[in-house]
């Protein structure tokens, strides 16, 4: 066979793939959008308002929703699965921080903690040790209807601190530097930071560390709220939208808050965030499910002052769409939480301990690990 006749055959072999590939790309746009527009079909009301809601929540995928429905219709949708407010200031002395002790439970979760949402009854081990190995952590599993995740229970508060990538810049750094920074046993993600080109960087809003205020721009984005830890480890719950920089520094001062970090409330199509879950043991009220399903993440705590940080999965990882705001109540509730905040969640949400990932980023760029954050909540 002359040259010319092998090149034109090689010609016509990479075409013929190429027209595959392409062919098999439009089949699968075409599966895609009807598939979306079935899920914003009026006909099918719970596949609409989870579709909706979900997706809201997105970084990067809220204009899916608005190729097939308009912005009443859209904001009609979130508005009937969103939260009341819940602007109860914490009380502190619902919280008593016990001396550090392993103890004899037998209310404790099994490893597989059942279907919570699904209302089914929570199996428990029996005599279980709190903190057997007396790293002071304990890790179980929680499952729910359409999610999964971890719960890392701290049971002595001092343990658990604020570490930055500081100073801020451009570029942060995956969960595992920090717990490596810090000589530490794990960590989980924290508040709300620029994503652009996921270099995750900067925060945004009010960032104390080690008693130390390291960003205090407390009107940087609309309805930040701080989440943060006093000198004697109770977990505080602040609505700083209004503050100007002189009073959060005043707030700071007077709560003798050691450690902190933003999150949003903010429930509008642009943002769909939301902090606030549990206050003094009152338990925010839902309409529906409160929010889409999402990964989250969650730092709580108990009467006797463990902290209790949770983060889920979601987002097609392991055939899981993510947790809603309600399921997110009725972990940390099931846990004991008398108060519990919402943290930065989606593609940011993520868990390390004991020198590996228990909950990975879902995100293609970041799979086995986390992406770039300036800050993590870490657990000595």
């Amino acid at each position: 066979m002359s040259r010319t006749a092998k090149s034109n055959r090689i010609g016509k072999n990479v075409l013929g793939a190429f027209a595959f590939l392409l062919t098999f790309i439009v089949i699968l746009l075409i599966v895609v959008y009807c598939l979306c527009a079935m899920a914003c079909s009026d006909k099918r009301p719970y596949a609409q308002k989870t579709f909706v809601t979900t997706l809201s929540e997105t970084g990067e995928l809220k204009f899916v929703v608005k190729l097939f429905l308009n912005e009443d219709k859209i904001n009609e949708i979130v508005d009937s699965n969103s939260m009341e407010d819940l602007e109860a200031e914490v009380d502190e002395s619902l919280i008593t921080i016990k001396p550090r002790e392993v103890v004899i439970r037998e209310d404790v979760h099994e490893v597989y903690a059942g279907s919570i949402t699904d209302n089914k009854e929570m199996t428990a081990k029996e005599n279980k040790t709190e903190d057997p190995d007396g790293d002071g952590v304990d890790v179980f599993e929680v499952i729910g209807r359409s999610f999964s995740g971890k719960m890392m229970v701290v049971y002595d508060p001092s343990k658990v601190f604020v570490s930055a990538k500081y100073p801020f810049g451009k570029t942060g750094q995956t969960l595992d530097k920090f717990v490596e920074k810090e000589k530490a046993l794990g960590a989980i993600n924290g508040g709300l930071y620029e994503e652009s080109g996921n270099s995750g960087g900067t925060p945004y809003g009010v960032v104390v560390s080690n008693g130390e205020i390291l960003r205090n721009k407390p009107r940087e984005e609309k309805g930040l709220v701080l989440i943060g830890l006093t000198e004697e480890g109770v977990l505080i719950v602040e609505n700083i939208s209004e503050m100007t920089e002189g009073q959060v520094k005043a707030l700071v001062e007077k709560k003798k808050i050691r450690d902190a970090v933003c999150f949003q409330e903010e429930a509008s199509d642009k943002n769909n965030h939301f902090v606030q879950l549990i206050i003094n043991g009152e338990k925010r009220e839902m309409k529906g499910m409160g929010s889409g399903l999402n990964p989250r993440t969650v730092i709580g705590q108990r009467a006797d002052g463990a902290l209790l940080l949770l983060v889920t999965d979601g987002r097609g990882a392991s055939g899981h769409l993510g947790a809603s705001a309600s399921d997110l109540i009725d972990v940390m509730s099931e846990y004991g939480a008398v108060n519990a905040a919402n943290l930065d969640g989606g593609s940011s949400s993520c868990m390390y301990y004991n020198g590996e990932y228990l909950m990975n980023s879902v995100t293609f760029y970041y799979a086995n690990s986390s992406w770039n954050l300036p800050l993590a909540w870490v657990v000595k």
